[in-house]
């Protein structure tokens, strides 16, 4: 990750923490001695983002009993990264595309489960979200090969007929996974690290932890509230502005915060840009949305719908938001307007209007 990218992780870290002095909390039956609760960070590195963790200690969990749980979380999600992951020959996901068009792979409870999600996630967003993108892996590159050369129309056309979601075929007793055609290929991009950070929130609650968030890039869950009462605040990034600007926030508890951006990942070519948000329906990144943050009651929902309703625009993914229980969005279209749904109106403060530029 480069320094402008981790620092921007850090600038929201401080926001959710409030950037304040903790306050002091009482224990119960122990008038004569006020408990302090004590604000503790950590940060680490897995699924090729930078993650944080933060958390206020209570009567049940010191400072270093947080700090074991925040290790205890990394591990889950570089265990979680380790199935599921494309840049490891082992992984489940890499199994499956070894296997495509041959035979089916038999894979854990959690990859199958995973995978179905994002086939409920391709049904309910009409192919929107769809894992097998990664059919057309090669052709754009926005990660360590990031090379500003958009492939041809030709190169891409080559492929899109092997890319859709009906493709993956799933054996609900078996737990078994195949890819109809041998040019198919799936990768978990959209969703993994989402249910990455609800399993670390698992890890954090089974420690004792009661006010807390974690944050892997864009996917966010922030646990309880801070000592004083207040919710977690999360800042929605400016997609024109400067990597350390908001311009809305939105207080967050027992939720999560996922945010799907044209400016991570991204390129401009002779005016016009090109992103890592890759729609399986053209081959060519989307164009309706600047952003989309997404507030859900799991990261892993957050994370998918996040996807869909940037590649769907704002009319269709605002109606797909508003169709699904305990959704919510904000979304900057591509004309700079700022569409909120329903759910978020109430508690969504906008500080300024986004910048609007290329």
């Amino acid at each position: 990750m480069n320094p402008a990218a981790r620092d921007l992780l850090i600038a929201l870290a401080f926001l959710l923490m409030g950037g304040c002095h903790d306050e002091p909390r009482t224990s119960a039956g122990a008038a004569s001695q006020a408990f302090v609760s004590e604000r503790v960070q950590e940060e680490g590195a897995a699924m090729g983002t930078h993650i944080v963790f933060a958390a206020f200690t209570n009567e049940a969990v010191s400072a270093a009993g947080a700090r074991a749980a925040f290790n205890a979380a990394l591990t889950e999600i570089r265990r979680i990264e380790a199935l599921m992951t494309t840049w490891r020959d082992d992984s489940e996901i890499s199994r499956i595309n070894a296997a495509a068009g041959s035979k089916p792979v038999i894979v854990s409870d959690e990859t199958f489960t995973i995978i179905k999600e994002s086939v409920f996630a391709s049904e309910i967003s009409d192919g929107a979200f769809d894992i097998t993108f990664y059919t057309l892996h090669g052709l754009w590159k926005f990660d360590e090969d990031l090379d500003p050369h958009p492939p041809t129309r030709a190169q891409i056309d080559a492929r899109l007929p092997f890319v859709g979601y009906k493709k993956i075929e799933l054996n609900e007793i078996d737990k078994t996974v195949k890819l109809a055609n041998k040019r198919t290929q799936i990768g978990l991009g959209g969703i993994a690290k989402g249910y990455a950070v609800d399993r670390a929130v698992r890890v954090l609650d089974q420690a004792g932890l009661t006010s807390f968030f974690v944050q892997a890039g864009g996917d966010l869950f922030a646990r309880g509230s801070k000592p004083d009462g207040t919710a977690w605040q999360a800042g929605i990034r400016d997609p024109r502005g400067s990597e350390s600007t908001s311009f809305a926030t939105l207080p967050l508890s027992d939720h999560a915060f996922s945010t799907a951006g044209d400016y991570e990942r991204s390129y401009v070519v002779s005016g016009k840009r090109y992103h890592h948000i890759i729609d399986p329906r053209t081959g060519e990144p989307a164009t309706a949305c600047r952003s989309v943050t997404i507030w859900a009651d799991s990261a892993t929902r957050a994370d998918e719908i996040d996807d869909a309703v940037f590649i769907l625009g704002p009319d269709k993914g605002m109606k797909l938001v508003e169709s699904l229980d305990g959704v919510g969005a904000v979304i900057v279209d591509a004309k700079n307007n700022v569409l909120v749904s329903d759910r978020l109106r109430k508690n969504l403060k906008v500080a300024s209007i986004p910048t609007d530029a290329l």
